[in-house]
């Protein structure tokens, strides 16, 4: 027998983020981020969310307030500035340096990357880290700035896979997780079975809520979702190494999942 639960329990993630009080982009963060956790998908692989969960959101502490306020982002550098009451410029080289990491971007009219921050996020930062928020740099960090290193498109993508493996107990999921992450030269010799790659494609997960869909912005935004750096590449390759060899043999075990 099945186990779908009655329609009744399951609601769409438009009404569930009417619900919380939620706009769509705050209610997609939070799936994001694991606060709200989504139910059985309906066909066509769109995500439904059980009664049982809102509940569980509404009552958590500090209400649908406290939700709002670890939802909340802010866009761009001087908004994000701001938040921690530096300028600008101190505000990009951290975030350039790897101290604050994205959360997700847009993409902007001039096709430029606009990086997103968790305003909750910036304001431990800020009480964490009060002594990077004056003075000069360090020397750490003045040789990635001479060296002209951006770390904030690496950070992200780390921050997104992670995210996305902590959702799925599936080994063939995670495994097409972390192939999504590789460029596309890259598969071929990562996974050598044709019918593996096909699998994993099928599995991969969808771009992150904002992606653009006008194909110039699209292209932009792509760069962001593939490794780039030769370190990040080998470290995604043998993270998936690893994944598949626990996912064949899971196949082999149960053969419920696997390229046949």
């Amino acid at each position: 027998m099945g186990t779908e639960l009655p329609a009744e329990v399951l609601v769409g993630g438009g009404r569930a983020a009417g619900e919380l009080g939620l706009t769509r982009g705050e209610f997609a963060r939070a799936v994001q981020l694991g606060i709200v956790r989504a139910g059985p998908s309906a066909p066509g692989w769109a995500a439904r969310y059980t009664r049982a969960e809102l509940d569980r959101v509404r009552a958590a502490e500090g209400g649908l307030e406290a939700l709002r306020e670890r939802v909340a982002t802010v866009a761009g550098a001087e908004a994000a500035a701001g938040v921690l009451g530096i300028g600008p410029s101190r505000f990009t080289r951290l975030a350039r340096c790897g101290h604050l990491t994205p959360v997700g971007y847009r993409i902007n009219r001039y096709r430029a990357v606009v990086w997103l921050y968790l305003t909750a996020e910036l304001r431990e930062f800020a009480a964490r880290e009060p002594a990077r928020l004056r003075g000069t740099a360090p020397p750490a960090d003045r040789q990635l700035l001479e060296a002209k290193a951006d770390l904030r498109p690496r950070k992200w993508r780390g921050r997104h896979v992670g995210l996305l493996l902590r959702r799925t107990a599936d080994p063939w999921e995670r495994a097409a997780v972390l192939a999504s992450v590789l460029p596309e030269e890259e598969l071929p010799q990562a996974v050598p079975d044709p019918a593996e790659r096909i699998l994993l494609a099928a599995l991969a997960p969808p771009p992150p809520y904002g992606h653009p869909q006008a194909p110039a912005a699209a292209a932009v935004a792509l760069r962001l979702l593939k490794a780039g750096p030769p370190e990040e590449i080998h470290w995604y390759r043998t993270s998936l190494d690893f994944a598949l060899t626990g996912a064949r043999g899971q196949s082999k075990s149960t053969g419920d999942r696997g390229p046949t």
